[in-house]
């Protein structure tokens, strides 16, 4: 099956030991097998699915969990929050694995989203695939900048009664050590023992934030769990929440990931996939339940804000989130370095200085842009709303369920295609109300918002 025609220059290479016998992907050349990939300027098939597991699992377990209480739980309650957490957990692993499975669609192994969808659909959606997903994990990263910069001034507040270091100047801050970090790590493949300190302080400021959640729900007599607003505004605020279910376990870029695994490379994925959803997610989901259980409707945006233990605690719990904030930008921000890195880097390898250089340049303009946005608008529990409705819903339930039934086909039974059109159209739907509820968020807080006065 000869692939469609796609905007990028396709090259092969020759396989490892691994990849012989086992890759779908594979054409003759002189009695050899070679493994058709796109040119790329990063390392494609070299990890084990161990660290694959690493990447997922620091995505998931990310500073994000620190809002996750307030963005889900508070607007659903405990019925409805821990049944809907439960059924976003099999849905998001039953749609990481529909492109898992398709992940070397047509004998080629696509290792960008936007180009999977191009050999099924054509260059139009090619595009329009490669615009979503970017948006997706640009809007992530200035998350994660705000995060970082959230952290920062929590520790400082922790040690000064002056408001002298505002919350924009603490993005700015965060920002820079991102581009720094950004400099040293060229690749997703590079991260290597940066993913087991990831894991480290992720497991720090989580333990610190349960630990305290207990306490401090221990020590209160009575908490509120009520779902807050009015009635056209609690139907707003759950469709949200409904919406920011899915946030947690979806990154928008599982062939990227997929693409660093070594051969067989569908079955490393999905065993990454399986401990990305069992292990993975417990450490989040205790952070968010006992958060939510500690403080009820009035949990913080940021979890932290509400904790009441020790200062020594704190400052851990929030320099650790700063610190792990950092390379859960780098992974999130690797689809664009990639682009850019394959895109404007120097053909010829050994130019060590000259990749050092445009990495500084083009690095530099993209952690500028995301930082100055970080800055300008530091609403991290809308963020987490907007990334939902526009990008996670659309990307990782509506696009994969139809790729599915666009690749197979004839293949599949008339149930079989009704499931994938329910997916398809609920999701769709989720995605467009979820979407308006997270812009006019957006403008409430901006109303009431100053740039750098808090």
């Amino acid at each position: 099956m000869i692939p469609r025609q796609l905007p990028h220059k396709y090259e092969v290479y020759p396989p490892t030991s691994e990849d012989v016998g086992n890759s779908v992907a594979s054409t003759s050349f002189h009695d050899q097998q070679f493994t058709e990939v796109p040119r790329t300027a990063h390392e494609i098939g070299k990890d084990s699915w161990v660290q694959v597991c690493f990447v997922l699992t620091t995505g998931i377990n990310s500073a994000y969990v620190l809002g996750y209480s307030d963005a889900i739980m508070v607007h659903l309650g405990w019925i409805a929050g821990v049944v809907g957490l439960i059924a976003a957990t099999v849905l998001s692993l039953y749609a990481s694995s529909l492109v898992a499975k398709i992940h070397e669609a047509g004998g080629t192994r696509h290792i960008r989203y936007r180009d999977l969808a191009g050999y099924i659909y054509g260059k139009k959606y090619f595009y329009t695939v490669w615009i979503l997903q970017y948006l997706n994990l640009f809007m992530f990263n200035i998350g994660f900048i705000i995060l970082g910069g959230s952290a920062i001034k929590d520790v400082y507040g922790l040690f000064s009664d002056e408001n002298a270091l505002k919350l924009s100047y603490c993005n700015l801050i965060a920002g820079l050590v991102c581009f720094l970090f950004a400099i040293m790590v060229p690749n997703l493949s590079a991260l290597g023992a940066w993913l087991g300190l990831s894991a480290v302080l992720s497991l720090i400021y989580n333990i610190v934030a349960i630990t305290v959640s207990i306490k401090d729900g221990i020590n209160s007599s009575a908490r509120d769990y009520s779902i807050p607003g009015a009635s056209v505004g609690k139907i707003f605020l759950t469709i949200g929440a409904i919406s920011n279910l899915f946030v947690p376990f979806n990154s928008g870029m599982i062939p990227e990931i997929q693409a660093t695994v070594r051969a067989p490379v569908v079955g490393n994925m999905l065993k990454a996939l399986c401990v990305q959803f069992t292990i993975g997610d417990l450490p989040m989901f205790a952070v968010m339940l006992f958060g939510y259980w500690a403080y009820g409707s009035s949990v913080s945006s940021y979890l932290l804000d509400n904790a009441s233990g020790p200062v020594w605690a704190k400052a851990l719990a929030n320099i650790t989130a700063f610190l792990q904030s950092i390379i859960s930008f780098h992974i999130f921000a690797c689809p664009s370095y990639e682009y850019l890195d394959t895109t404007f880097g120097p053909k010829v390898s050994g130019l060590r200085l000259q990749k050092l250089s445009l990495r500084v340049g083009l690095r530099g303009t993209y952690l500028a842009v995301s930082t100055v946005i970080a800055a300008l608008l530091p609403f991290i529990g809308d963020f987490i709303g907007l990334i939902g409705s526009v990008c996670v819903l659309p990307l990782t339930f509506v696009i994969p369920h139809h790729l599915c039934m666009m690749s197979k086909k004839n293949k599949l039974s008339s149930l079989q295609k009704l499931w994938h059109w329910l997916n398809v159209i609920f999701f769709g739907v989720l995605s467009v109300a979820a979407t308006v509820e997270s812009v006019r968020l957006i403008v409430i807080h901006s109303k009431d918002y100053k740039i750098f006065g808090d």
